[in-house]
């Protein structure tokens, strides 16, 4: 009889021991860090919820903010509910389109130009152009049209004249300049009027 109580006694003492050492494992070592790590991001959640928007990098946007989520292109609005994206029926690309931009919400063809446009015209790449007297222009292999100006040098006469389709102006039969205020006159008989100029009569050049 002593036997069976003893054997019961070592029991209950086992049974014993063992629950005391896991309440001590428990104390001692605290939970998973991915179970705070999903409690915390919860709270966080809970907090911004009706108040905001928060994208994939944690950023934070005020209620009726427009921004883009990630890497998309077709912005979002911030609303009580959550992000409202827009999500349109893009077009489909032509299959034979050589240049796709993915700048807006919807992917656009940009084909190729192989003309220059200036002033409404179009012109051919490395075609040359005078668009007025004064200006040469040249169609650029970048579709950009590239002008150049010219230079007029300074007229030798009082009163230069511009001729039509000519840039520079040019000198008639006007005042010269060279020293002597000589006004020549048109005269068949090729005399210069000097009287007009206080040299006395005229003479015959």
């Amino acid at each position: 009889m002593a036997l069976h109580i003893s054997a019961a006694s070592m029991i209950l003492l086992a049974i014993t021991a063992s629950a005391s050492s896991a309440s001590i494992n428990q104390e001692d070592y605290p939970a998973d860090e991915g179970e705070q790590a999903s409690s915390n991001d919860n709270l966080i959640f809970d907090d911004y919820r009706g108040k905001g928007c928060v994208d994939d990098s944690g950023f934070v946007y005020k209620l009726g903010e427009r921004f883009f989520p990630g890497h998309s292109n077709c912005p979002c609005i911030c609303t009580v509910d959550g992000p409202v994206c827009d999500q349109p029926e893009c077009p489909k690309i032509h299959p034979k389109c050589t240049k796709v931009e993915h700048n807006g919400c919807c992917p656009e063809c940009k084909e190729v130009k192989n003309f220059c446009e200036y002033h409404g015209k179009n012109y051919k790449i490395l075609e040359e152009f005078k668009p007025s007297p004064c200006e040469w222009c040249r169609c650029e292999p970048s579709n950009e049209v590239h002008c150049v100006v010219a230079d007029c040098a300074v007229p030798e006469c009082v009163n230069p004249v511009y001729e039509p389709e000519q840039c520079c102006p040019v000198c008639k039969n006007d005042w010269t300049v060279n020293g002597v205020m000589a006004l020549v006159n048109k005269a068949k008989d090729g005399t210069v009027d000097e009287e007009r100029n206080g040299f006395g009569p005229g003479r015959h050049l």
